[in-house]
């Protein structure tokens, strides 16, 4: 099989055919190398705490509010990662399930769950911003390293420098996001 740059492009029914086979063979790999052992373990486990402790601290009046920024969160973060780990920027050698959003446990739920808990303490712009900054240093240089170590997430074109941005400016478009909807909520009206 030649690339385009020799003229040759796959087809439709190839590429199909491709994907069926490695999913097939993901989900092999899965159910011999994942399933129930230690970092498959763990990944459900970062999977579901983080929501029980999430429930017991937020705040019940902004419920819906923070909710709503916690699952446009997910919904940005998980996307990103789907797009960026199939251009091969970074990959997973663990998952907790093998057709679903590469690393689901921080899509899921790291990221948000501590996107809101931001989002809930610090509610002034200022604050709110250098607690961005701490959460996204941790992130970077801390939680990324960790994932590394724990041999759950692989760089491959991708360096942490990276995300330190991406994290700040994650919380800092999905705050304006929730303001925005608020003002209109309350009837004062702004341009976008």
């Amino acid at each position: 099989m030649t690339n385009a740059f020799w003229g040759i492009v796959p087809s439709d029914t190839f590429l199909y055919k491709m994907e069926i086979e490695f999913t097939r063979l993901r989900i092999e790999n899965w159910l011999h190398h994942d399933l129930f052992s230690f970092h498959w373990w763990l990944l459900l486990f970062i999977l579901i705490i983080p929501w029980f402790i999430w429930w017991i601290y937020v705040d019940r009046r902004r419920l819906l509010e923070i909710s709503l920024f916690g699952a446009i969160v997910l919904i940005i973060s998980s996307f990103s990662d789907s797009i960026l780990s199939e251009l091969g920027l970074w990959s997973y050698t663990y998952e907790l399930l093998p057709v679903w959003p590469r690393l689901i446990t921080a899509d899921f739920t790291i990221l948000p769950v501590t996107y809101m808990f931001l989002y809930q303490y610090f509610r002034n712009w200022k604050h709110f911003i250098l607690a961005m900054i701490v959460m996204s240093a941790v992130f970077a240089f801390a939680g990324e390293p960790l994932l590394i170590w724990l041999k759950i997430y692989n760089l491959h074109n991708w360096k942490h420098i990276y995300s330190f941005p991406i994290y700040i400016a994650l919380g800092i478009f999905v705050r304006y996001i929730i303001e925005i909807l608020l003002l209109h909520q309350k009837g004062n009206r702004i341009g976008f």
